[in-house]
């Protein structure tokens, strides 16, 4: 009994471990990206939920296994384990491929023999054989509530998948305004070098983007009566038709430049706005191989 416990006690502790880790991990992504603005609760709701039923289809199989295991005579933790990190398709896959028979025990040694067997390969006593004529004994399908269970949530699962892939494809709860105050969230991609900001200062260097893709850096204006906003930006590859804009978004104003052709830094005033966070975004459309360094001071 107390070897039972111990070995269901990882599954004790890393299920939950697992949960708590995922909601830190929104819980932070929340606060890191100025919560979840410019997007409607419904996406992150989906994903989520999404992820929930990924885990609850994994535990539910894996529990089945464990018990199938258990009347095998096979490792029930070891392959409870394989399956819910190998996903219930691989790991069901893997599991059948290497499910052992059920086996019942001599009687005179306590070895482990098959159900067909005459003689115990062990010790050579001679076994009842009580399928006679060929009949096999009917084993039914056991812990049917693990796979009931399991097939529900792989359901709501792709259920979720499906409501977070149409309705960010869509669009619907997106913002994609470059003029709003909101955060911008791509439907798009973007191949890039490298993307920091350190020290007030934003390096961004791509190789090239989906047309339309916004790429922005929230910055502080301390004093808008004296502070300007520097700009050394180059393109070295601009295909016909092709541009780059530099957006300066806060509240309800909002600034446009053309930094496709920059002969020299642009150096743009910040009187029209006031002291606080700004948006700075750069709207790509088609241009490639753009190195760019923006700052206020």
């Amino acid at each position: 009994m107390n070897h039972t416990k111990k070995n269901k006690l990882p599954l004790y502790i890393g299920i939950p471990v697992i949960l708590l880790l995922i909601f830190l991990r929104f819980g932070l992504y929340f606060l890191k990206s100025d919560g979840f603005s410019g997007l409607s609760m419904l996406l992150p709701i989906l994903l989520l939920c999404f992820i929930l039923f990924a885990l609850c289809t994994c535990g539910f199989f894996a529990a089945w296994v464990y018990q199938d295991c258990k009347k095998r005579g096979d490792d029930p933790v070891l392959w409870a384990i394989v399956v819910f990190i190998a996903t219930p398709f691989i790991g069901l896959l893997i599991y059948f491929l290497r499910r052992s028979e059920i086996k019942a025990t001599c009687p005179a040694c306590g070895h482990r023999i098959s159900l067909k067997a005459k003689y115990c390969e062990e010790c050579g006593t001679h076994i009842e054989n009580k399928e006679n004529n060929g009949v096999m004994v009917k084993q039914e399908t056991h812990h049917l509530k693990f796979i009931v269970a399991g097939i529900i949530s792989m359901v709501l699962m792709l259920v979720c998948l499906t409501g977070f892939i149409v309705s960010a494809a869509t669009g619907n709860g997106v913002n994609t305004d470059v003029t709003s105050n909101d955060r911008v969230w791509n439907l798009g991609t973007i191949s890039m070098n490298y993307d920091t900001y350190l020290n007030g200062v934003w390096k961004l260097d791509f190789r090239s983007a989906s047309d339309g893709f916004v790429k922005e850096q929230n910055m502080m204006v301390d004093d808008a009566e004296t502070q300007m906003l520097h700009a050394d930006i180059s393109c070295e590859t601009v295909p016909d038709g092709a541009s780059l804009t530099l957006w300066l978004v806060q509240g309800d104003v909002s600034k446009s430049f053309d930094v496709t052709n920059l002969s020299d830094p642009l150096e743009y005033s910040l009187s029209e706005f006031e002291n606080g966070k700004i948006h700075v975004r750069l709207q790509i459309n088609g241009v490639e191989d753009t190195i760019s360094e923006i700052y206020v001071k």
